[in-house]
């Protein structure tokens, strides 16, 4: 399975990207350290992996610990080496987003075709809510690049990933 990974790091409220090679990886705490590598000062490390047009997962780092990570569909872990190692960590699917007053239609998880699991919450504070990064993956058309290019731009590093990307 191909995948195309990007780590954005934020220092001193400056992002920089690099496209990072999983291929050595053996456990998330060799991802982890691959991510921390990129910028050890970072206050704000997030990991985009996105794989074969199919999947994307999300792992963010604060101050180089506390691993949190989001997979927008729970088969990529049965269906590769690299999402057996992301995703076999989480324990249980995105629990259901509550309704709220905002502009976003609240996904229905029932009516979902992928099975997010992990922390969709992980980039709220941020300025993407949970709401959000479930929309974008649930939306019909949107590749694993598409939903990377969109919440990297919401959260402020979408040229910094955009140059990394082409």
């Amino acid at each position: 399975m191909s995948y195309f990974a990007v780590a954005a790091t934020r220092a001193d409220d400056v992002w920089e990207a690099a496209e990072i090679d999983l291929d050595s990886v053996g456990d998330l705490d060799d991802v982890i350290d691959v991510v921390r590598d990129v910028d050890p000062e970072a206050q704000i490390s997030l990991l985009f992996v996105e794989a074969d047009d199919e999947y994307l997962v999300i792992l963010r780092l604060d101050n180089g610990d506390d691993a949190r990570v989001f997979g927008s569909d729970a088969p990529f872990a049965e269906e590769s080496r690299l999402g057996a190692v992301l995703l076999s960590d989480i324990d249980a699917d995105v629990a259901p987003v509550p309704n709220g007053d905002d502009d976003l239609e609240t996904p229905v998880m029932s009516e979902l075709d992928a099975q997010p699991v992990g922390e969709a919450d992980l980039l709220s504070d941020l300025g993407v809510a949970a709401a959000t990064l479930l929309n974008l993956c649930a939306k019909d058309g949107m590749l694993p690049s598409d939903v990377t290019a969109e919440v990297a731009s919401l959260i402020g590093c979408g040229d910094v990933v955009d140059e990394v990307h082409d």
